[in-house]
């Protein structure tokens, strides 16, 4: 059976990771908020960790968020010092355009 040809790799999907956290901790926030009023009922049963586990969710979720704004931000730099530097000779000098008589 012959080998089928290897194809290069996709490149990666853009995702918008900020919304997709945020929506995520908002519903854990909510998630506490909804079962708040009913924790002694909840505990009567055995499941008065339900409440917490939600806290400890979004909580965790403003973590995920901050590192999400960051890494946004830290990727938008990097782009913008990339396109900052297109036009740059070696070492970093940048290339003179036509017409420019600095000297």
């Amino acid at each position: 059976m012959p080998k089928t040809p290897l194809h290069p790799s996709p490149p990666p999907l853009e995702a918008n990771d900020v919304a997709i956290v945020g929506g995520g901790t908002v519903l854990w926030f909510l998630g506490f908020v909804v079962l708040l009023p009913f924790q002694g009922t909840l505990s009567d049963h055995g499941h008065g960790s339900w409440p917490w586990i939600c806290l400890s969710g979004g909580l965790l979720g403003l973590i995920g968020l901050w590192y999400c704004i960051s890494r946004r931000n830290a990727i938008r730099r990097s782009r913008a010092a990339a396109e900052g530097t297109e036009g740059a000779g070696p070492a970093g000098t940048s290339a003179a355009a036509p017409g420019d008589n600095h000297g």
